[in-house]
Formats: C-alpha cells, structure tokens, sequence
C-alpha cells in the first residue's frame, strides 16, 4: 500500500471510529473542541496501529460501542469528544 493510500486508509478508519462514537470531527474543529492539526495527528497514530484490522472489524459490525477500544491509539481523543 503507498503511503497516500495508507494515509486515506487510516484517516478513514479515524473519521469511522468518530462517527460511531457520535462524534463529527470537522463539526469539532469548526466548534473549538478540537484543533485541526489534532485530526492529522489522530491519523498518524492510527497509521502506527500494529493491527488496523482490528479496528476494521469492529466498525464492520455496526454496533453501539459506546467508546473508543482499550487498543485504539486515540481513545483518549475520541473518548474526550465523544457525548
């Protein structure tokens, strides 16, 4: 996979996991509760996860999961800005 590819791959996966926690993350920057500099770090965490799949397999199942995983690298965000 390139590396453009690996990085619109794991943004993806980024805004996905948002989205399932109820959480708009451009809604977040434009709102103040989120820098947009912090959406590119979130997708450079995601870009080291040993284990995307994981992650893929989680968002397949279209499930409430109330919170971000134990093993996602930006739990903290995304459990911060989650209602």
């Amino acid at each position: 996979m390139s590396d453009r590819a690996k990085l619109r791959h794991h943004a993806g996966l980024v805004d996905n996991m948002a989205m399932t926690l109820g959480v708009d993350l451009q809604e977040a920057a434009i709102d103040g509760a989120l820098r947009f500099d912090e959406i590119s770090d979130a997708v450079l965490r995601c870009t080291e996860c040993p284990n995307p799949g994981h992650c893929e397999a989680l968002l397949s199942q279209n499930v409430d999961i109330g919170r971000a995983p134990e093993y996602c690298r930006n739990q903290e965000l995304l459990n911060r800005l989650a209602p």
